[in-house]
């Protein structure tokens, strides 16, 4: 039963295992392939690299897939200080090099883990190869508690029942372990500020019903990122690495597969 929550009829389980990274100790989830493109995976807010598993467990058919739980997050310690994103970005890099990779062939994230990854991306371009950013947060103009609840509880009706119960028990682990500092900083985050200095070819994904990142948002995204290019999911709610993980695979699979162009914006 659980397996169908988190895996969704993915056909690889991922082996979860954990990692000492400075002073924390972190958890990740993994599945490594030799001579196979490596891909990490980075969660959102307050949740962890479980709902990534429906993704993760088909790209691992092809690729080396890993997926951490940032400090403070899932089974990850905190970090002992208070979370902001160049923090977590900066641990998150922490983790790439204990880890030994060094350049790993894809970023993909999800939700606040874009803010993450855009943040280590711009200050680390040679380390950042190519990006996927799904529902990249937050919209500059929804940037208040009660903009991003409203938001959240809409698309809260649009997610699989299995997303919401992970995300409960995710939630309460996480706010356990930090309280709403985590909440605060994605809030704070100037993430638009970041954007123009991405050198990497970037894929933005946006389900179509997602009410947390309008398609106007995502498309500020795609165009302020040099390499940028919007691809939209039809059906799909926020989380389209939960929900809609045959699609986020197959854009994913296909997107490494394309030559390195020059800037793009384009747009559906």
């Amino acid at each position: 039963m659980l397996d169908g929550l988190l895996y969704r009829g993915a056909p690889v389980r991922l082996g979860s295992r954990y990692r000492r990274v400075g002073a924390v100790r972190m958890h990740e989830r993994y599945s490594e392939r030799d001579s196979a493109p490596v891909l990490v995976l980075v969660h959102g807010i307050g949740v962890s690299s479980r709902y990534f598993l429906p993704t993760a467990g088909r790209l691992a058919s092809r690729c080396t897939v890993y997926a951490p739980d940032l400090p403070g997050f899932g089974l990850s310690a905190p970090l002992g200080q208070r979370p902001t994103v160049r923090r977590l970005a900066d641990a998150f890099e922490a983790w790439l090099d204990a880890a030994g990779l060094e350049i790993p062939h894809a970023l993909i994230a999800n939700s606040f883990g874009c803010q993450v990854v855009a943040d280590f991306a711009a200050r680390r371009p040679e380390r950042a190869v190519r990006l996927v950013l799904v529902g990249p947060t937050i919209d500059p103009q929804a940037r208040s508690f009660p903009q991003q609840a409203a938001r959240l509880a809409l698309d809260s009706v649009r997610e699989p029942v299995g997303l919401l119960v992970l995300e409960t028990v995710d939630y309460v682990q996480h706010i356990r372990k930090t309280g709403v500092a985590g909440f605060v900083a994605m809030l704070r985050d100037p993430v638009e500020r970041k954007l123009s200095r991405v050198r990497a070819p970037t894929l933005v994904v946006r389900g179509d019903r997602d009410p947390i990142v309008s398609r106007r948002w995502a498309k500020v995204v795609a165009a302020t990122l040099p390499r940028g290019r919007l691809v939209e999911v039809p059906g799909a709610a926020h989380a389209v690495n939960y929900n809609a993980p045959d699609a986020l695979t197959r854009l994913t699979l296909d997107f490494l597969n394309e030559p390195a162009k020059g800037p793009s914006t384009a747009t559906p």
